[in-house]
């Protein structure tokens, strides 16, 4: 084994070259995957030490233990508790202090008329807490609020929407209150709890705008005495505390804290990342294969020599492992350090892009350099199995002979195989889609394409290179012609450069096609159930954002231009066991503004004892117009409704519908998240449209758009959203082109004799150079033809999976002008691919080259 090392060491030092490409595409592969960790361990770490900090003085937190959860959220929904609730609890033995803790929802208006924050993360607002241990803000710049209309607001929002101490401004509650900013504040000592934004009011605005009623509190804060633990402090506390009430310690609250953050965040994000990682490290691995392929190939006469001289099977296969074995070694270790680059990249461009990324050093924990370390090798060293095993097996003399055409593309075995995982392959698939609609079965049909495309790859590449290749002999002539005779030289060789490029493209086309069809799904959405002329809405999403004043839909029906005003309004409830949203609002005029599709029974019968729900709730339920269903509320009561109306679309209406009427009695803060507005008959959208706004401009400004405009920004995200995949994916389609030019490399190399030739015989250098980067342009057309067609299938397998298995209506579409830039793109890659092994091919020495053996 020790003449194997040293054979492939010395073989690697003399064709560095060869390996370049492998190099980088297992280096770009790990620093990704290892960026991605670093950042999420670095992030874990941050916000731990951040709620660890701002709540150290909190020992003990009171609050209700009555909570509801609906599909989506992680905390629920809680009932507040009484405030009086501190002054009792204050005099306990053990308690040092106890504070009421008001929050609710509360998004400010920066400098220009416009809303800060609100894009997925809370903006909140609650009382100012004078006791600086319970509090957990700090106050930064200025002074607490003092009387009503004063406000401190957390640093990083400030900034955010230019403001400063002194200013006076707008916050949406959803009610508009005229605030002036009177302090500034930190939270663990950053300028806020990543994008969340902070309005600390004095407690009676607190109570006035964000509780139900005076005197209720979202928390009670609790700081222990000298020597009293907290969970001591607990203990001491739960004997105390009224039927329905709980009590956590600060650690516990903390955590959980921490929890919602990682569940509804950092989770996400860095599986979102490490996926893309993973495509990174797919395509790698098709590059890798092709490099070693290609290799063992070229030496087939120095493999057939060493075994003609005594060497075992096991060294030759032993030698090219130990290559890949070194090769994965290097380029990781080196990968290591370029994620350690990546992620102090991203803690310094993250607050240029509105995103603080808390200060404080990396984290770099041992699995975050172990697991990528581990990976590239595997991959580097398990793409290279295969070449190995085919170099061991090199005959001693068969391979001193002219080597024979490659027929490897048309091998009737791999026909077959291939033919056998495409039909398993489409059965799944429509097994999963069709018969029965599930994303895992119709995932696992998605894999089986995938497979069954790169088996069926060489099979296909003959005929796809000639078809894709044809016009070259028109347009090119001779050049041409050539380019596309050495594409079909090795169908093999061939399919699998362009796999690397297929994978990305296929992925791209994939998330393309999904996000053009959600797109779609909105449209139709909106064109099929929203029925108003205009909508008011507030540009947000997620938790984010305050909401629409629930006084804003009766405001706007007093226009005389107005037919139709109508508010949604969201609660919460328990229905038979289960957390459901509610929609609240005034559901005779809902039937009117919103297409609610075939309804049983009647809308405007539901008074305060009853509900209606969509037919899919209706039929999950075993629930009929007359029957009656138990909602329980936050507050502890339940009450029976009885079910007074069935209707067909939930869309936007959700599927369950009470009125404002039965929900007071329950409500916590109220708020809209949308108003639809129907306009008289001989309004004009533009006149309807300037009445609304001035109504909605004493409400905080809220967005007064048209249905397309409505359905267009409802979308909006969905642009977003593709523009990180883009800018991820791009990774994985740089690894591919590396694995063209250095599959083009090693092919001129390969060829160094019939270039040489062809330069004797007239052939320019400019002629050689389109040559080589027509073969590159084939290669890489074959590959994105194969990526749009498997990207855009996939696309369509789970856009109708997702229909299937959900009971949202999704709309398939195939978006061509995206599609065609993809096409573009990868063509325009392919003959970037070739520039280098291009101008290397044309530097060759005529005489030398001929020469070559």
């Amino acid at each position: 084994m020790n003449a194997s090392v040293r054979l492939s060491l010395t073989s690697l030092r003399a064709h560095k070259r060869r390996f370049a490409g492998t190099f980088s595409a297992v280096l770009l592969g790990v620093a990704f995957l290892a960026g991605t960790l670093v950042m999420g361990d670095t992030l874990r770490a941050s916000f731990d030490s951040m709620f660890a900090g701002a709540s150290s003085g909190t020992d003990a937190v009171v609050r209700s233990g009555n909570v509801i959860t609906t599909p989506g959220e992680s905390q629920g929904t809680r009932r507040p508790v009484d405030a009086s609730l501190a002054d009792d609890l204050a005099k306990a033995p053990g308690v040092a202090a106890a504070a009421p803790n008001i929050q609710g929802a509360g998004q400010l208006v920066d400098a220009h008329g416009k809303p800060i924050g609100g894009q997925g993360p809370p903006t909140l607002a609650g009382n100012w807490i004078d006791d600086p241990e319970l509090n957990a803000y700090q106050l930064a710049e200025g002074r607490t609020p003092h009387k009503s209309g004063e406000v401190v607001v957390n640093r990083g929002a400030a900034k955010t929407g230019d403001l400063k101490v002194g200013d006076t401004t707008t916050l949406r509650t959803p009610d508009p209150v005229k605030v002036t900013i009177v302090g500034l504040a930190t939270f663990g000592g950053e300028d806020g709890m990543a994008q969340t934004t902070f309005t600390g009011m004095t407690r009676a605005d607190a109570e006035k705008y964000l509780t139900p009623k005076p005197g209720e509190a979202s928390t009670i804060q609790v700081r222990a005495g000298p020597g009293v633990g907290q969970q001591e402090l607990v203990d001491s506390l739960s004997g105390r505390l009224p039927k329905g009430v709980e009590a956590i310690t600060g650690a516990e609250s903390a955590q959980e804290n921490t929890d919602m953050i990682s569940g509804q965040f950092l989770t996400l994000f860095t599986t979102f990342l490490l996926v893309f990682s993973g495509v990174a490290l797919l395509v790698a691995t098709f590059s890798i294969h092709n490099t070693f392929a290609i290799v063992v190939a070229q030496r087939s006469r120095e493999n057939a020599l060493l075994r003609a001289l005594g060497a075992a099977r096991r060294q030759i296969a032993g030698a090219t492992l130990v290559e890949a074995t070194a090769v994965a070694v290097v380029a990781s270790a080196a990968g290591l350090a370029g994620g350690i680059g990546i992620a102090a990249g991203l803690q310094a461009l993250f607050p240029a892009i509105g995103f603080p990324f808390p200060e404080g050093d990396l984290v770099i924990s041992p699995l975050s350099m172990l697991l990528p370390l581990a990976v590239g090798i595997v991959v580097c060293v398990g793409s290279a199995l295969l070449p190995a095993l085919r170099a061991g097996r090199t005959a001693p003399l068969a391979a001193l002979r002219e080597s024979a055409v490659d027929d490897s593309g048309a091998s009737r075995r791999r026909a077959v195989i291939g033919g056998v995982l495409g039909a398993a392959a489409i059965a799944a698939t429509l097994m999963g889609v069709l018969v029965s609609p599930s994303i895992t079965l119709a995932g696992i049909g998605a894999v089986l394409v995938l497979a069954s495309f790169v088996v069926l790859g060489p099979v296909a590449s003959t005929s796809a290179v000639r078809a894709l290749g044809a016009p070259l002999d028109r347009l090119r002539g001779v050049t041409g012609g050539l380019a596309r005779r050495n594409a079909l030289r090795s169908p093999k060789r061939t399919a699998a450069t362009a796999s690397a490029l297929m994978i990305g493209v296929a992925v791209v086309s994939l998330f393309t096609v999904f996000g053009a069809s959600l797109k779609a799904t909105m449209d139709q959405t909106v064109n099929r159930s929203f029925a108003g002329d205009v909508a008011v809405s507030t540009p947000s999403f997620g938790a984010g954002g305050s909401g629409l004043s629930p006084k804003l839909a009766p405001a706007i029906a007093e226009r005389p231009e107005v037919a139709t005003a109508v508010g949604l309004g969201s609660g919460v409830a328990d229905v038979e066991g289960k957390g459901r949203a509610l929609t609240v609002t005034d559901p005779a005029a809902l039937a009117k503004a919103f297409d609610l599709g075939t309804v049983s029974g009647s809308m405007g019968d539901l008074g305060k004892n009853g509900v209606a729900i969509t037919r899919a709730e209706a039929d999950k339920r075993h629930l009929a117009v007359g029957d009656t269903a138990r909602l329980a509320f936050t507050d502890g009561e339940k009450e029976p409704f009885t079910v007074r109306a069935v209707y067909g679309q939930s869309e936007l209406a959700g599927d369950y519908v009470i009125s404002r009427e039965a929900w007071a009695p329950h409500r916590t803060q109220d708020a809209d998240r949308l108003v639809s507005v129907t306009f008289k008959d001989g309004v004009s959208t533009a006149d309807g449209t300037k009445a609304v706004e001035k109504v909605a401009a004493a409400y905080g400004n809220p967005d007064v758009q048209t249905r397309d405009a409505y359905a267009q920004s409802s979308a909006s995200g969905i642009d977003m959203m593709l523009t990180l995949v883009y800018a991820l994916l791009a990774l994985a389609v740089v690894i591919a082109l590396l694995g063209i030019a250095n599959t083009l490399t090693l092919a001129v190399h390969e060829r160094t004799r019939e270039l040489g030739l062809l330069r004797a015989v007239g052939q320019t250098r400019g002629q050689l150079r389109a040559m080589v980067r027509w073969e590159s342009v084939l290669v890489a057309a074959f590959g994105t033809a194969g990526g749009l067609v498997l990207g855009g299938f996939l696309g369509w397998v789970l856009v109708e999976a997702s229909d299937g298995a959900s009971d949202s209506a999704f709309a398939f579409a195939l978006p061509p002008a995206q599609l065609a830039i993809v096409a573009l793109v990868g063509l325009a890659a392919g003959a970037l691919a070739g520039l280098r092994p291009a101008r290397r091919a044309a530097r060759l020495d005529v005489l030398r080259a001929i020469a070559t053996e």
